[in-house]
């Protein structure tokens, strides 16, 4: 198990948006495995490549028992919405209701290069839009209503969390411009 510490709201490799995968390789496959063990011990509903400090296109996400990752993703919303709550692990013990397209089909690829879809609905299409945002560098406190925004961006300012100390970004052997691993 290679569990990573969570990049927190204010490290700036969360506001830039991650490359493309390139190379289906080992390195890809112990990325997929560090992101599903963080993921799994935080534990949370999905992790993203950029939460871990990693610049690429990849995603976990652990919803109803189901466990699954998506590489290079691309998303079909429906015109149909959801509000319900949202939280993040990169900001701990934050929950705001979120408006989200209530269903989602997801295409991209496994850790292997195989193509991949993946259809869902509610909590699941919340989870693979959420983890999508983060590979653009959106959080979802950027899609809340002004008044909720403000009220979010207090509460982050008044954590115990805020302002800590990031952790070494290390060199990743993927052309990632400078993102780190």
């Amino acid at each position: 198990m290679a569990v990573q510490p969570i990049r927190l709201f204010g490290d700036p490799v969360l506001r830039q948006r991650a490359i493309e995968v390139e190379s289906f390789d080992k390195d890809l496959r112990k990325l997929v495995t560090d992101l599903t063990d963080t993921m799994l011990a935080a534990p949370g509903a999905g992790l993203a490549a950029p939460q871990i400090g990693v610049g690429l296109r990849v995603f976990t996400y652990n919803v109803d028992g189901v466990v699954g990752h998506l590489v290079n993703p691309e998303l079909e919303l429906s015109s149909e919405t959801q509000d319900g709550p949202e939280g993040c692990l990169s900001l701990p013990e934050l929950t705001y209701d979120c408006i989200r397209a209530l269903s989602v089909v997801a295409t991209g690829f496994d850790m292997y290069g195989d193509p991949q879809r993946i259809e869902g609905s509610e909590l699941l299409a919340r989870a693979l839009q959420h983890e999508t945002d983060h590979l653009d560098g959106v959080l979802f406190i950027d899609k809340l209503d002004t008044a909720a925004r403000k009220a979010a961006m207090r509460e982050i300012r008044e954590s115990d969390w805020f302002g800590l100390e990031r952790p070494t970004v290390k060199i990743s052997p993927h052309a990632t411009n400078g993102f780190g691993f």
